[in-house]
């Protein structure tokens, strides 16, 4: 499947003001089920641009600005082929396929940190939320066990999209069952942790939005890392295991650190007006309106759908 991406974030301010370094992951994840074929990145006002990889791999344009400005945008258009897999198409080693299981001492050493809870606080609400799919002493399925989780959210809690920044603590979706895709992918990532199982939360893009009627968006989902499957892709807003319709940018211990833009301004804090955040993504049919499709693409173009 062709896909177009098109992502454009606007900062205004009341006056110029002085920007601090920014950080950008707007480029997604390439592999073998992944690959960028073209890709545009501008951004304004003026500045210097290098691009680095962190420590999961993700690729992080950093930016720093040459000049004062009463606005900051930035714009991102990418067309990429993202070859389909059935999700389910995978084997767990035996040792695994049953939960509980222990990982060997080489990828335990290579995956502690992700199985460290981020919200130690948290954990014992998140282990009697637990309770309802596994306890101690039960041998259950190991896939089986965390499509019940997946699911579980998906039905029994409330999308509610958020403006605010930031990510709800396990425990605040738990006792006000509603939450974005970012707080439900959170208190997956959680749940899994305090099961022993490494996992990660991935910020990215999703064809045909991730709550219907939502539209093409940024979106927010789990990986955990099963022996034998790898890195597997758990959307607990849809209940689904992830498709070609999603898309990977990042992958972080932490939510806070897949955030697509990050950065500071020097100024009168009442200086800030807003933000429009700004994204589509849409499938491009194979034949020669795929290149004019691209083409197409110009910073004159407002896409019309927001993401949260």
């Amino acid at each position: 499947m062709k896909l177009r991406i098109q992502h454009r974030t606007t900062y205004r301010y009341g006056e110029d003001v002085l920007f601090g370094p920014h950080r950008i992951m707007l480029r997604p994840r390439e592999g073998h089920d992944i690959q960028i074929e073209q890709s545009v990145l501008e951004i304004a006002p003026a500045h210097r641009l290098h691009w680095i990889r962190d420590a999961y791999g993700n690729s992080i344009a950093v930016v720093n600005f040459t000049e004062r400005a009463s606005s900051l945008m930035i714009y991102s258009v990418l067309l990429l082929t993202h070859f389909g897999s059935n999700p389910f198409d995978f084997c767990i080693e035996q040792g695994a396929t049953q939960y509980p299981f222990v990982y060997d001492l080489e990828t335990s050493l290579e995956l502690s940190a992700l199985v460290q809870a981020v919200y130690p606080q948290d954990v014992q609400p998140v282990l009697g939320w637990l309770g309802q799919f596994w306890r101690t002493g039960q041998s259950v399925d190991t896939l089986a066990l965390l499509q019940q989780m997946n699911g579980s959210i998906n039905r029994t809690f409330r999308y509610q999209a958020r403006d605010e920044s930031g990510v709800q603590s396990p425990a605040v979706t738990l006792q006000k069952g509603s939450g974005s895709c970012r707080d439900f992918a959170t208190l997956f990532v959680e749940g899994c942790r305090s099961l022993g199982l490494a996992a990660r939360f991935v910020s990215g893009y999703m064809l045909g939005g991730a709550v219907s009627g939502l539209g093409a968006s940024t979106h927010a989902w789990a990986e955990v890392y099963l022996p034998g499957g790898g890195w597997k892709g758990f959307d607990p807003t849809l209940g689904l295991l992830t498709t070609t319709e999603h898309v990977p940018v990042a992958v972080s211990r932490h939510s806070e650190h897949a955030m697509p833009v990050t950065g500071s301004f020097i100024g009168p804090r009442s200086a800030f007006l807003g933000i429009e955040v700004d994204v589509r993504v849409e499938e491009i049919k194979a034949g020669p309106s795929a290149s004019s499709a691209w083409k197409s693409a110009s910073l004159t173009e407002t896409p019309p759908i927001v993401g949260r």
